[in-house]
């Protein structure tokens, strides 16, 4: 597999847009072209490829897809914080001027302008019989799809946006409002439904494109946006024998289990063997800033020790998902690489001469360390007084290649993203099925995502290990609730968990009774859970980076960028930031 870039100049938006083209695998092949005509530049199939593989382009960014997608979806939900530049996340203060929300808009709308043209120009091609009909079919649904997709995401994040359906505009279009956005999500993605194929019908040099099963799966989700569950669950019931659960839960997200049976899209990346920051899309350092200071220079984000302890016990979930002081990465890649003792930092910490260094990097055993840190020292970040909470995401640990700011500096890892898999499928249709009045259907349908997380029969009592308190947690009865749940324990560290609480309207109330949330608090306080006798005594007395800002009214949207309204003076703000 491999990935190469290529660029060619169209006519878009009324003027000459630079196009980089990069996604993984083989259907991507590298060519240059000078600035053309668009009568002068489509007169050959691979054109026609060219122009719609520049639309999967749109996501091969980190600041998109980490700084914007993937914090809106962990940060907002309090499972995960940020240490950085970026703490404002931790008490919904997001800022109008921040980049990576800039980032996200104005890649979202470079990507529909190309999928605009695309949908243009493919049936021109078609009747020219430049391209054959299956391939333009294909084509165009992959056009189509990516254009719903995007409007998705955007629809999701921001509320209302601008529908900007042609290939050329003015740039002044006003928001339309959330509802109608996601109406033309269903449009889009129906479409590209009928267009598709399925996965098992593509060529392996094809893998990692749309397919009619994704069509099928985002067109469900923006139904239930618009609470059309009769219609999703149809959809949604549609994928049934074109996907399926992976056996064990420690491989959905494991390096060398890419685009497998579970995956319904996910980004493609690739090494392009270089390791710089001006490398290009093809790799990305989406995960090792997630990785503990100690290990990695990094640790960027770091879990909320109350997620931790809601896994209920004998979930295999929790250690695929969050890993804490005296944990073991239990990730096959991590293992087979010798663990988390073999790191640089680790080894050459455990060779310090420094007593409170050699103590970071050494085990309950006197020897190496292989755990997150120790009871006794956890790994807090050598920042101050350590402004993390000594747990982190087990998901985005799990690329064996990397080293992170250590050793060769090996950051830019090439592990592709999941966006979305069979298992929140299965979930949603779930919440469908109980809103429709199936509610046995739909505890059945959760059975299946809660045996697998158990290895074989999960609990018939659903419950949350303890609370945030580290109080005994009460068994969960509504069914509704128990979907809101598995969203959290099954999609937490992935890209998905804010949008379905936001969808459903309870996110403000889940996160409140997830983290005992407060309102108008915008400090870190100390661990609440006390009782916990295996954490360290400084926990209930520190401040080590956890925060219970309750979600403000309106702070579950993102604001609209300041820059963006400076071009478009059409586009209002989002109410809870102002004019």
């Amino acid at each position: 597999m491999k990935i190469n870039k290529k660029y060619i100049t169209l006519i878009a938006l009324g003027a000459t847009l630079m196009v980089p083209l990069s996604c993984k695998k083989n259907f991507l092949d590298q060519t240059s072209y000078t600035q053309l005509t668009k009568d002068a530049y489509f007169n050959k199939a691979s054109d026609g490829i060219a122009l719609v593989n520049s639309i999967y382009d749109t996501y091969q960014n980190a600041d998109l897809l980490k700084k914007s997608i993937w914090y809106y979806a962990n940060f907002q939900t309090h499972d995960f914080f940020n240490w950085g530049n970026d703490r404002f996340y931790n008490y919904y203060a997001i800022t109008t001027d921040f980049g990576p929300i800039r980032t996200f808009w104005q890649r979202a709308y470079v990507g529909i302008s190309r999928a605009n043209s695309a949908i243009e120009i493919i049936p021109e091609m078609k009747a020219k019989g430049i391209l054959d009909e299956s391939l333009a079919n294909r084509l165009l649904g992959e056009a189509y799809f990516l254009r719903g997709m995007t409007y998705y995401y955007l629809a999701g994040s921001f509320g209302g946006v601008p529908l900007e359906l042609k290939s050329v505009t003015d740039g002044l279009t006003a928001r339309s409002t959330q509802e109608q956005v996601f109406a033309q999500v269903i449009a889009d993605t129906k479409q590209a439904a009928t267009l598709l194929p399925w996965r098992e019908d593509l060529p392996a040099s094809e893998l990692g494109r749309a397919t009619k099963g994704a069509a099928l799966a985002y067109e469900g989700a923006a139904q239930m946006w618009n609470n059309d569950y009769a219609g999703a669950l149809a959809n949604f019931n549609q994928l049934d024998g074109h996907f399926s659960l992976m056996p064990n839960f420690i491989d959905v997200n494991e390096y060398n289990h890419q685009n497998n049976a579970e995956s319904i899209f996910e980004v493609q990346f690739t090494v392009a063997g270089t390791q710089s920051w001006g490398a290009g899309n093809e790799v990305a350092w989406i995960s090792d800033f997630s990785w503990p200071e100690e290990v990695s220079n990094f640790g960027y984000d770091y879990a909320n020790p109350g997620l931790y302890y809601s896994y209920q016990a004998g979930d295999k979930r929790k250690l695929a998902t969050v890993i804490g002081p005296g944990d073991e990465n239990i990730s096959p890649g991590i293992i087979g690489r010798g663990g988390i003792k073999v790191y640089p930092l680790v080894v050459a910490g455990f060779a310090s001469s420094d007593p409170k260094v050699k103590a970071k990097y050494t085990g309950d055993d006197g020897k190496i360390i292989n755990t997150c840190g120790t009871h006794a020292n956890p790994w807090y970040g050598s920042d101050g007084d350590g402004l993390r909470t000594g747990f982190y995401c087990a998901k985005m640990w799990r690329d064996p290649n990397l080293d992170a700011n250590s050793g060769n500096s090996t950051i830019f890892g090439a592990q592709n993203q999941i966006l979305l898999r069979y298992a929140e499928v299965l979930l949603d249709k779930a919440e469908c099925q109980i809103r429709t009045g199936d509610a046995a259907g739909g505890l059945a349908t959760i059975k299946k995502v809660r045996d697998r997380a158990w290895g074989g029969t999960a609990p018939a009592v659903m419950q949350d290990g303890a609370n945030y308190d580290g109080s005994a947690s009460s068994p969960i009865t509504d069914p509704l609730q128990m979907v809101y749940s598995e969203y959290r324990h099954e999609l937490s560290g992935e890209y998905s968990v804010f949008y379905n609480l936001r969808r459903a309207g309870v996110a403000a109330e889940f996160i409140k009774k997830a983290y005992g949330t407060v309102d108008n608090n915008t400090n870190m306080i100390p661990n609440p859970n006390t009782a916990d006798a295996k954490l360290d005594a400084d926990n209930g007395l520190k401040l080590h980076g956890l925060y219970n800002t309750s979600l403000p009214v309106g702070r579950d949207l993102y604001p609209i960028p300041q820059l963006e309204r400076g071009l478009n003076p059409n586009l209002t703000q989002n109410p809870a930031y102002g004019n």
